[in-house]
């Protein structure tokens, strides 16, 4: 054997495994095996969870943390009066976001219960919005629109704390003369749930705003607009890298309306803090010039979130909401244009009629009192029009006939809407024999009939129909349907106006008995030398249990009427010469001086 041999043969032996080492290597083997094993299962299991249970929803999540859809609302159209002074506009303002899709809906709770503390929002409102909208919606979600410079910082730091919420500009309603003609042009809100499901098939969704009375109700549809979008790629911070898609959204019609600014400003301030309505109308077409109302409110504040103390503040003033120049009220003395106008037409009491007035009519057991309690003597159309005599009025009433004098009422329409593009009107009452039996159970009567022509008992009339009645006289015969909105397109002034076909005679008298009321009756309030010759009619409405109601109403120039006024005092305590009749001339002044020739 060979030295080389002998060496190979040595360490051969030398590496021989002994009992003490076979075991440790083995068992080392078996270890580091299944330490493998469990991690490789635990990556696997993982990763099959995430692919076939959770893939779905962080594919979702992958895609909309990385692509957002950005819808634009139109910015609104501008509402103007009719000489194109603004008197509804928008304006940026900021508002708060929700982002659904953001948080999980087990991740949302916390974030509700810092955003609600800053914004002293309840909690369970927010929730409930973002519950309607859906965690998966990929649309921002407004929960608060106007937010104060404080609300904006509060919310900037805790921002670490308010994920998936976001502040941004928005454009919201503005109306820059404040409270004036609240009534006619209206406000804009976001729509409630019974509002949406209303209109949703029109294409409005979750947190649209819309017109919710008034102009911003009636012309919704020219005034919206359309909606676009963008479909925008965004970082991890939230910022647009590139936008993918946009949709220009389409800005909304402008309204021009036939409201006079000049005159509505004359007669917010005639009005004052009475209780009531003041209208104005052009008699040739029924253009409304003004419309007030009292009490009123500021459409600005719906701009804002409406809390609950601003509610109680807005019902303490009474009623701010009702449009008084639409709801109807006893008429009184102003409704003895229509009893003369059915005396004379029925042929039983032509023009030249002369009648005896009395202290009272006595009709069974009932006693309609004349109200001066004495009577005037012997009296024709124009001299009972001004002093405005109950017993020769009712005389005349009594001998038409309840149906002839119902018949002219509703022919100058009384009892029925006007056709106004406001929504909420009433159509006030006239009352007949069925009415009455539905009612009462009780049969029409004589004494129902003199009561209805010195405009009380169960009639109603609106200022808005009283204003309309003056139209006729004005106007020399026709009914006019007012109106808010201006066509600069179209000026036919026989669109909006049906004649009534009086005989030439009873117009005259009329508008000769109208004027003698200003020029020397009840209404000589109106009879100043900065005034045009004018006619009118007061009226003076018993309204138990409160005081009564002041009525005036008039036109002018009388020999070619450019404007006619209605003014209403609700519970005034006076008298319609001493209360309305000064409110009266108020706007008639205003209008004649920005109308100078």
């Amino acid at each position: 054997m060979t030295l080389i041999q002998t060496k190979i043969q040595a360490n051969s032996v030398g590496r021989q495994p002994t009992p003490r080492t076979v075991g440790r290597n083995y068992q080392s083997v078996i270890v580091m095996f299944l330490i493998s094993i469990f991690l490789l299962g635990g990556i696997g299991s993982r990763l099959a969870y995430l692919q076939l249970i959770q893939g779905k929803r962080n594919q979702e999540l992958a895609e909309n943390n990385r692509i957002r859809l950005i819808p634009k609302p139109p910015v609104r159209g501008n509402i103007f009066d009719r000489k194109g002074r603004i008197l509804a506009s928008s304006r940026l303002s900021h508002s708060v976001f929700l982002w659904p899709i953001a948080l999980q809906e087990q991740e949302w709770p916390r974030t509700l219960k810092r955003l609600s503390e800053l914004l002293e929002i309840p909690e369970e409102e927010i929730q409930q919005r973002l519950e309607q909208a859906g965690y998966k919606s990929t649309s921002l979600l407004r929960i608060a629109r106007g937010i104060s410079p404080s609300e904006i910082t509060a919310l900037a730091e805790y921002s670490s704390e308010l994920e998936g919420v976001e502040v941004d500009t928005e454009a919201v309603r503005n109306y820059p003369n404040g409270d004036l003609a609240g009534h006619v042009l209206g406000y804009t809100g976001e729509l409630n749930e019974k509002e949406l499901d209303k209109l949703r098939p029109q294409g409005y969704r979750l947190g649209d705003i819309a017109g919710k009375m008034g102009v911003e109700e009636s012309f919704e549809k020219r005034l919206r607009g359309e909606w676009g979008g963008q479909q925008v790629e965004v970082d991890g911070a939230g910022q647009v890298l590139r936008i993918l898609g946009e949709k220009e959204a389409k800005a909304g019609k402008d309204v021009t309306t036939t409201l006079d600014l000049d005159v509505q400003k004359a007669a917010e301030a005639a009005l004052g803090s009475r209780k009531g309505a003041i209208v104005a109308l052009d008699p040739k077409d029924g253009s409304v010039l003004a419309m007030v109302s009292r009490p009123a409110f500021d459409p600005n504040i719906f701009s804002g979130r409406v809390t609950g103390d601003t509610w109680k503040q807005l019902q303490a003033k009474g009623t701010p909401f009702v449009n008084r120049a639409m709801r109807g009220f006893p008429p009184a003395s102003t409704f003895k244009v229509v009893t003369q106008t059915a005396g004379m037409e029925s042929g039983k009491y032509p023009p030249s009629t002369v009648l005896p007035t009395y202290a009272y009519l006595r009709v069974g057991g009932t006693a309609f009192g004349e109200w001066n309690r004495a009577g005037f003597g012997p009296m024709g159309y124009v001299r009972a029009m001004a002093w405005s005599s109950n017993t020769f009025h009712g005389q005349i009433g009594r001998g038409v006939g309840g149906p002839k004098l119902i018949e002219w009422a509703r022919r100058y329409g009384f009892g029925q809407k006007t056709g106004i593009e406001l929504s909420g009107e009433s159509s006030g009452l006239i009352a007949d024999d069925a009415w009455k039996k539905k009612r009462f159970d009780w049969e029409w009567t004589v004494g129902d009939t003199i009561n209805m022509s010195i405009g009380q008992g169960f009639t109603q009339a609106t200022p808005l129909q009283v204003a309309v009645m003056f139209s006729v006289p004005a106007n020399e015969g026709y009914k006019v349907t007012p109106h808010l909105f201006k066509d600069v397109n179209n000026e036919d002034v026989n669109q909006w106006r049906k004649s009534l076909n009086l005989k030439p005679e009873t117009v005259k008298t009329l508008r000769q008995g109208l004027r003698a009321v200003v020029a020397g009756g009840t209404g000589k309030a109106l009879n100043v030398p900065n005034l045009p010759p004018s006619a009118g009619k007061s009226g003076t409405a018993e309204a138990p249990p409160g005081k009564p109601h002041a009525w005036f109403g008039a036109f002018a120039p009388y020999e070619k009427p450019e404007i006619v006024v209605v003014a209403f005092a609700e519970h005034s305590g006076g008298g319609g010469g001493s209360v309305a009749a000064p409110m009266v001339r108020q706007v008639l002044e205003a209008y004649f001086k920005e109308n100078k020739k």
